[in-house]
């Protein structure tokens, strides 16, 4: 698959020497929806107002689809459309005439046929004699993304594009997101919501402390969803894992009394029958048995607390 977005150790550091983005790579394939997750303060808006051209970087390299966005500037940020998380609209015009402006700025003549097509599309015809202080919520983001997408961008980054609104809404939102990718449109989308991800996305990422941790092709975390993890705490503590057990790739805690299988829930076999059977007739001794759900979210904030450790250690 063809990649639209590449992203080259990147980093940007602000005037006070906070470092927002640390030596960031990422590539983003041509047609795919990207959810990218991280926790308030992780690099995300940055890294989207890099690309975009809305903030300079200090070091590394960015091109879309082959322009780059920083000796070919005009060229690369026609390819861009952004969706803000803020609201800003200008409240007394109507949806036809901010929709048409924002084509404008961008140096494309009018096409009243594409601006129609693109309010059918949002759900948007019959508000666009509605002067934009009229409309719900709701409605002004779906504007937002007609003005995002007016002069026909190839890449649509979308700034929590649910953010404050109900879950009804929300799920219209997927589905548009979801007929544009069908219209070729690459979408990345930054989201505090695990299950739009889950929902939407092809593959994801998880930023934090302005580095790339995680990228996963969504079916991949799926399939960690059907994982659940057994907990079997030993009531004497062992010097090291049998080698009988070592074909169940258990891992043990620091005090060496608590051994951790996970396990595939879909699959035919567990092994847990198998593990218990093999863990008695070592003549250890059980003091208890517990079991958790791996879940995306699960993930997500073991894999941010790993690399918030992992930064200390460094």
């Amino acid at each position: 698959m063809s990649e639209i977005l590449k992203i080259t150790n990147v980093s940007k550091i602000y005037n006070n020497k906070f470092q927002a983005l640390d030596n960031l790579s990422l590539k983003i394939n041509k047609g795919e929806i990207f959810a990218l997750l991280g926790p308030n303060g992780a690099g995300k808006s940055t890294l989207i107002n890099t690309v975009c051209g809305i903030l300079n970087f200090d070091a590394g390299n960015i091109t879309v689809d082959e322009l780059d966005i920083k000796t070919q500037y005009r060229k690369a940020r026609s390819l861009i459309g952004i969706v803000p998380q803020e609201l800003n609209l200008e409240a007394f015009e109507t949806v036809w005439d901010n929709v048409n402006y924002s084509r404008g700025l961008y140096g494309k003549p009018p096409n009243f046929s594409y601006t129609e097509k693109l309010l059918k599309e949002l759900s948007l015809w019959e508000k666009k004699d509605n002067k934009l202080r009229e409309l719900s919520g709701g409605m002004k983001r779906r504007v937002l993304i007609a003005k995002a997408l007016s002069h026909e961008p190839k890449v649509l980054f979308l700034d929590e594009p649910t953010a404050s609104v109900d879950v009804e809404l929300r799920k219209d939102m997927w589905e548009v997101v979801k007929r544009l990718k069908q219209e070729g449109v690459t979408i990345i989308l930054t989201t505090h919501y695990i299950e739009e991800a889950e929902e939407i996305a092809d593959r994801v990422g998880i930023i934090n402390n302005g580095k790339i941790i995680l990228v996963d092709e969504k079916e991949s975390l799926i399939k960690k969803l059907g994982q659940k993890i057994l907990k079997i705490e030993l009531t004497n503590p062992i010097n090291k894992i049998p080698s009988n057990l070592s074909n169940f790739n258990l891992e043990i805690n620091s005090e060496m009394n608590i051994l951790t299988y996970i396990y595939d829930t879909k699959g035919e076999n567990t092994g847990i029958t198998s593990l218990l059977s093999e863990i008695k007739s070592l003549g250890m001794q059980l003091k208890d048995i517990s079991t958790e759900q791996s879940s995306l979210e699960s993930i997500f904030l073991n894999l941010v607390k790993e690399s918030e450790n992992e930064l200390v250690r460094t």
